[in-house]
């Protein structure tokens, strides 16, 4: 009757270490990146930069929904100052998921400025 109990507790405890956590590969995957672009402002939902395609030259824009305190402290994006000024920025990108009312996963990008050089 012990040794069942013995291995059936070793069964069980070499499952539960074998168990991989799912959740905490997303909180891993957040990366710094950067561009060059030219501040166009914040429209409220975010702070935008223009930026051209390597490839072909075309512009695109590129919307910070955040950006950092050390960043906020130094330049003040909310204010006209900085409009049409060249930066490098380097930000990172987080993967939020939620719930949506039908309780279907949405997934939400979010742009975080974590640095700015003036160009």
């Amino acid at each position: 009757m012990k040794t069942k109990f013995i291995m059936a507790l070793s069964v069980l405890c070499l499952i539960l270490m074998s168990v991989k956590p799912m959740h905490f590969t997303a909180i891993n995957s957040i990366q710094e990146m950067s561009i060059v672009g030219v501040y166009d402002g914040n429209e409220g939902y975010g702070y935008n930069f223009i930026a051209q395609h390597k490839e072909d030259d075309s512009e695109y824009t590129m919307t910070f929904q955040k950006v950092s305190e050390s960043v906020s402290k130094e330049f003040d994006l909310d204010g006209e100052v900085f409009l049409n000024q060249k930066f490098e920025v380097t930000y990172t990108v987080k993967k939020v998921v939620t719930k949506d009312e039908n309780g279907f996963d949405e997934e939400e990008e979010i742009f975080t400025i974590v640095r700015l050089k003036a160009i």
